[in-house]
């Protein structure tokens, strides 16, 4: 069902909504993905409506550096493999944090070129993932080829992704959202072809 890097990354450009499969660390999960710059308030309610995953914020370790974001655990005991910085809010501009203009207030904040740890609180509802220092060749994975597909599209290199859960909870499988897939021309790659340039 893939249609290709190029494809997704001209999604991208157009700030809408991709799919990523083939995350070679997680069994086969799937995700949306966006640019951040484009993560709306609508963005999130997709994601949250379709995706019920984790929505995170994809983010490169420099830029999670400059915010003062680090692995919540960066040791090699009890480690899940699951690179988690600290969950962050907007220090301004939201109420409980938890709607999705709220969200995507705190993404626009957390991209800002200009904000610092100072603009972020914690604990919050943004999820961070912090992307290994050597992409994609150092970790396939849809948090590497997110922040790749949107440096590509010169969408910066900030990515919001959500992992995809079926209506019975379980993971879904891109077959399972074929329907969802067509309804709203999404965009699909894999992080193979991703990663293969």
């Amino acid at each position: 069902m893939s249609q290709g890097a190029d494809t997704a990354v001209t999604a991208l450009v157009a700030g809408r909504m991709i799919v990523i499969t083939g995350d070679a660390l997680r069994g086969g999960d799937i995700d949306f993905c966006i640019a951040a710059r484009h993560a709306d308030a609508d963005a999130i309610n997709f994601m949250a409506t379709h995706g019920r995953g984790l929505i995170c914020l994809a983010l490169t370790p420099a830029h999670a550096m400059r915010l003062g974001i680090s692995l919540i655990n960066a040791g090699s005991e009890r480690q899940s493999g699951r690179p988690h910085g600290r969950s962050i809010e907007a220090r301004e501009g939201v109420s409980t944090g938890i709607s999705a203009a709220d969200r995507a207030q705190t993404v626009a904040v957390a991209i800002n070129p200009a904000a610092t740890s100072d603009d972020l609180v914690s604990p919050g509802h943004v999820f961070p993932l912090i992307a290994a220092p050597g992409g994609l060749a150092e970790r396939p994975a849809a948090l590497e080829a997110a922040i790749e597909l949107v440096r590509r599209a010169g969408a910066g290199d900030a990515a919001v992704i959500c992992s995809i859960m079926r209506d019975d909870g379980e993971m879904a499988r891109i077959d399972d959202i074929a329907d969802l897939i067509d309804r709203h021309n999404l965009a699909v790659v894999d992080v193979a072809e991703i990663a293969r340039g």
